[in-house]
């Protein structure tokens, strides 16, 4: 696959490109990474089950109120199958929440270096490595007094 440039691509008799080996052309489009990283599968799997759930909701309320307007026969069911299906569609919304808290809590987030947390424990570590080596001098200072 080849980045569109600004220059046309200059082909030879049989087809082949000059532009192959030409190397200091800029591109028109950069890659940048994703702001967010992608949801985890699990997670993705809910959304999308979830996505197709509520917009077949939303359908099947749509042809409920048009039944209702037209004075269609079929407009009682079709209301009673509309708020089934907004209870599963809610179960479905839900669902995706609850799979996404699981999946944080047993995979665990991602530790930023500029995380407040990170921080506090490496101060709780050094303040143990001082009372650490404050406890050693002070008990080596007193097996050498008792000698």
């Amino acid at each position: 696959m080849r980045a569109a440039t600004r220059e046309p691509d200059t082909r030879g008799e049989c087809g082949e490109s000059d532009a192959v080996m030409d190397t200091d052309r800029e591109p028109l489009w950069q890659e940048e990474p994703a702001a967010r990283p992608r949801m985890a599968e699990p997670v993705r799997t809910a959304a999308v089950r979830a996505v197709i759930i509520v917009a077949l909701t939303l359908i099947q309320a749509m042809v409920a109120f048009l039944n209702t307007l037209a004075g269609s026969w079929l407009a009682f069911p079709a209301v009673l199958s509309t708020v089934a299906s907004t209870v599963v569609a809610t179960w479905g919304v839900l669902d995706v929440w609850v799979t996404r808290q699981v999946w944080v809590q047993r995979n665990g987030v991602r530790s930023q270096p500029s995380s407040t947390a990170r921080e506090l424990r490496r101060e709780r570590r050094r303040a143990r490595r001082q009372q650490r080596r404050e406890s050693r001098k002070a008990s080596s200072g007193v097996d050498r007094a008792a000698a």
